[in-house]
């Protein structure tokens, strides 16, 4: 027996002698500088060939020297989703590595290269090949420059504080034969191989250090403070550096929890329960945490925060404190949780960390929370009652989410690496998608497999490396049905699912029905049995065609209904019932709601709300807008807003009806089919009627990140014009013109290009137009602003400049421009600035060109918002030689296409501001439609 005891000693000992022995090691010695925001550092790197393959390089991540310049792949994804502050920051607040040196054992120096196109990982060439189950020790020393916190939310800010991430050396991943070579794109999913650290950190005795590694308590020197960090089998840690540490800590018996999350209205005793909790839920959910500490910060939270809740304002406190702590708590906790326990490639495999961690939170909230709603108290209110919106459990609203993509045509497949998903799918509606999906099949395998899969996969991670592929293998092995459905359509594609019934017949005792996928998608999906509103049986359908009959017993129900409870994320809820009531029709009643609200698959919503609008003819026009464009894209919409012109004391108002039609698996993703309508007053005595019917074509890239759009427009626009005697040019009343446009424009920070092209043909007229418009942020922080314009009659039989190119002041006949005074020529109104045709500020002697007009407009910026512009060009009308003409001035972009001025200072005119009336020369740009605000901040999303 003693024997044996020894052998099983020496075979553990040998045991942890080969994991150790595999296993990468990174000491360092770190030195803090707190005025010049810099780390010294000294390390040594023990890299151990866990490989088969022979190495004869090594790469190392070097994610900080990612903000050292304009340039890198950091600096382009913030071009991309349009955030300007990294750009026009000063060189100081930017990070990078610098100084570098590598030498080898036998202190020999070691050549490494970092290129232009990737300057966030090097490549350190190794002077012999390393073989497997072979190391190396490299010695290292740098300085880490630290970046502001102002771009990540990582780094220093102006109250001494440091939130370190990623500023250190370590090895990358090395996976299928070669190292995974990934640049930071801010989207916390670094590839670092698994190592033991051991890190000596030197800072001013005024400052404390927090860290999720194990540290012994820092001993006091000479004004100086030393810490010893030490961690094993990490990819990374974190560290925070400030005058006083805001961290909290709490035990638990499971692990050490440290937490700044900010939510000063609950107490120690509040905070430690729910966290208490959480961390039972989570431990029992997942299993084990591998690490002494974990951290979960206000920052973590911040870069990821729970969208629904950070989205309403703070004075409506629909959400108990408690909740919103637990919910804030929840949600980073499982993030730090995940990304320091999988061994994962966190960028490919990203949906499993977003899946198991939205498929936990959900579970936890039916588990504790199961009737709280979307909107908390809110939803209490009896004047939202009727609210579709303020019913919602609130497990609910991560499928519109998650739909509010798959409307747009803009979801992408769970499948695709994380970089790849635009900025609304990576934060938002692929995370929700992933965990949907998972509870989807959680539920049609019965409740057991999922679970079981999740926590056999998190014990895996403790002793390898994994992926995607072991997740798929441990679920596929725990279940006796066929799943292949699930990563062949679910995870791996983009195709979506939509089932109706095609066919229903029923007696006393039983019902058959047909279910019809209309998009071709084989799935299970459950059918439900309602009656009276209570759910008398579910049973899950296995559809293998694609229109699949089943017979089963009717038990006594008066409805039946498809993905009832919406445990499949299905695209369309609106044709998933139907009534076994005798003479019973299907149609949904209607039922109007006020302003805005979510998708009711069970009614026909109508939304109503008061609208005002303005033109110096009608007045001040109140009106009502009925509508049903619900927070969800439809295939159709209506959108009809009648108003009443106080200055005409008559109706006026528009309409608009339209058809969308989009298409999955094509650059041509969307067309719509539309007519509109309107009806207003263009002269104090005279009012237009416009009838639009259009055809919109919109392409786009195979890569949804590309800002490059494509758009096709074909429409005929039909315009009655009532005769005015204030109109000097009544020639043209009524008159139809067909118009087809080209749209490609490709637009992020620092560059910005168009394209358009304008054909339009009518009996009297043809021409022909073509803009283009550049726009350049230099590394200087200089702007420029260039566009070109040229057009020109294909024929012309007008005897007036009604149709005419113009300089200044198109005449705007298809009544496309929001003019306030369109017919105006002197006073405000004629000084209404609309950035067409020749684009000039200044108004000059030849406003028309009847026969071509070629211009250029520029600008550049001298202080912010403040611009220099100019504009020249040539007008050519019948009879007479081209004329040259020009113009300059400053103009104030104080919002983009929002608020602007022009003020003219020198062009064919002279020396405009020494005239008299100078202030009948200045031109304005103002936009009151609130829907170019929200573009400016959708397109960072979308």
């Amino acid at each position: 027996m003693k024997s044996l005891y020894k052998i099983i000693v020496l075979i553990l000992v040998l045991l942890a002698s080969i994991k150790q022995y595999g296993q990468h090691h990174s000491t360092m010695t770190v030195e803090l500088n707190p005025a010049n925001k810099t780390l010294n550092i000294e390390q040594e790197i023990t890299f151990f060939n866990q490989s088969n393959d022979t190495l004869t390089s090594i790469v190392l991540n070097d994610w900080n020297n990612a903000y050292s310049n304009k340039n890198t792949p950091l600096a382009k994804r913030f071009s991309d989703e349009f955030y300007r502050g990294f750009h026009l920051a000063k060189e100081e607040e930017r990070g990078s590595t610098k100084n570098l040196i590598i030498t080898d054992k036998s202190q020999l120096v070691l050549t490494w290269e970092r290129t232009d196109k990737n300057p966030d990982f090097i490549d350190v060439k190794l002077r012999d090949k390393l073989i497997p189950n072979q190391k190396i020790v490299l010695h290292l020393t740098y300085i880490a420059k630290i970046p502001s916190e102002k771009f990540t939310k990582y780094g220093y800010n102006d109250k001494g504080e440091m939130n370190l991430k990623n500023w250190f050396l370590t090895p990358a991943r090395y996976e299928n034969h070669d190292f995974v070579r990934y640049s930071n794109n801010n989207l916390d999913d670094i590839s670092n191989a698994v190592s033991d650290f051991e890190i000596g950190l030197t800072v001013p005795s005024n400052l404390e250090a927090t860290s999720d590694l194990n540290n012994n308590a820092p001993i006091k020197n000479d004004g100086f403070s030393f810490y010893k960090f030490f961690g094993e089998n990490r990819t990374d840690f974190s560290l925070f550096i400030e005058p006083k540490s805001s961290f909290i800590s709490f035990k638990n018996g499971i692990n050490e929890v440290l937490t700044n999350l900010k939510e000063n209205k609950l107490s120690a005793v509040q905070k430690a329960i729910i966290m208490d909790r959480v961390m039972n839920y989570v431990t029992k959910q997942i299993g084990q945490y591998p690490h002494e500490k974990i951290i979960v910060s206000q920052t973590d939270y911040e870069r990821n925060p729970f969208y629904g809740l950070n989205q309403l304002p703070s004075f409506l406190s629909p959400f108990p404190d408690e909740f919103i702590f637990e919910i804030k708590f929840l949600k980073t906790y499982l993030n730090s949780y995940l990304k320091n326990s999988l061994r994962l490639n966190p960028r490919n495999d990203n949906w499993i960390y977003d899946g198991i961690q939205v498929y936990a939170m959900m579970k936890y909230i039916d588990e504790n929370h199961p009737n709280t709603k979307m909107f908390g108290s809110i939803s209490k209110f009896k004047l939202l009652k009727s609210y579709n919106l303020t019913n919602l459990d609130f497990n609910e609203q991560y499928s519109y989410f998650y739909m509010l993509m798959a409307r747009k045509n803009l979801d992408q497949p769970l499948f695709n690496p994380k970089n790849t998903l635009i900025k609304f799918n990576e934060q938002i509606a692929s995370k929700y998608h992933a965990g949907l999906s998972l509870l989807f099949l959680d539920d049609y395998l019965n409740h057991n497999t999922v679970n079981s899969s999740i926590r056999q996969f998190y014990l895996q991670n403790k002793e390898k490396q994994t992926s995607r592929d072991d997740f798929e293998t441990l679920l596929k092995a725990n279940t006796t049905k066929d799943i292949d459905w699930f990563f062949k359509t679910i995870i791996n594609s983009r195709t979506i699912v939509d089932y109706k019934f095609s066919g229903v017949s029923r007696t006393l005792d039983s019902i058959t029905f047909s279910v019809k996928s209309k998009t071709g998608v084989l799935v299970p999906i459950p059918v439900y049995g309602i009656k009276k509103g209570e759910v008398v049986f579910k049973k899950w359908l296995d559809i293998t065609e694609i229109d699949s009959s089943f017979t089963m017993e009717r038990k006594s129900v008066d409805k039946i209904v498809l993905n009832y409870k919406n445990e499949v994320p299905e695209y369309n809820l609106r044709n998933n019932w139907k009534s076994l009531k005798s003479f019973y029709p299907n149609n949904r009643p209607f039922k109007f709601n006020f302003m805005k609200d979510l998708e009711d698959p069970y009614y026909n919503q109508i939304l109503y709300v008061p609208s005002i609008t303005y033109n110096l003819y009608d007045g001040l026009s109140p009106g009502l807008r009925l509508h049903n464009k619900t927070l969800l894209d439809k295939s159709f919409i209506f959108d009809i807003n009648p108003s009443y012109s106080t200055k005409t004391n008559n109706f006026s108002g528009s309409g608009w009806f339209a058809i969308n039609q989009n298409y999955r698996e094509s650059r041509l993703y969307n067309v719509r089919y539309s007519l509109s309508g309107s009806y207003f007053h263009y002269a104090p005595d005279a009012f237009y009627q416009k009838i639009n019917p259009t055809v919109q074509i919109r392409i786009r890239e195979e890569n949804f990140r590309d800002n490059r759009k494509q758009l096709i427009l074909l429409r005929q626009v039909l315009v009655n014009r009532e005769k005015s005697a204030f109109v000097v040019d009544n020639s043209t009343e009524n008159y139809s013109v067909f118009d087809a446009k080209y749209f490609n424009s490709r637009t992020e920070v620092t560059n910005h290009f168009s394209f358009t092209s304008d054909i339009q043909v009518a009996s009297k007229f043809g021409k022909i137009a073509t803009e283009l418009e550049y726009r350049k942020l230099f590394e200087n922080n200089l702007q420029i602003n260039l566009r070109l314009y040229a057009g020109s009659f294909l024929y012309n039989k007008t005897d007036s400049d009604f149709f005419s190119f113009a300089l200044d002041r198109p005449t705007d006949y298809l009544f496309d421009y929001g003019y306030y005074g369109r017919s105006e020529s002197t006073g405000l109104f004629s000084q209404q600035f609309i950035l067409s045709e020749g684009g000039f500020k200044s108004k000059l002697a030849t406003p028309y060109a009847n026969q071509w007009i070629t211009t250029a407009n520029g600008s550049f910026n001298v202080w912010n918002w403040i611009e220099i512009y100019g504009d020249m060009g040539l007008v050519k009308n019948k009879y007479q030689n081209p004329k040259f003409v020009y113009d300059s001035g400053i103009r104030l972009n104080l919002v983009t296409d929002y608020f602007e001025l022009y003020f003219p200072i020198y062009s064919n005119n002279g020396w405009e501001i020494a005239q008299n009336n100078y202030n009948e020369k200045i031109r304005f740009l103002v936009t009151f439609s609130p829907k170019t605000l929200i573009n400016l901040f959708n397109r960072k999303w979308f």
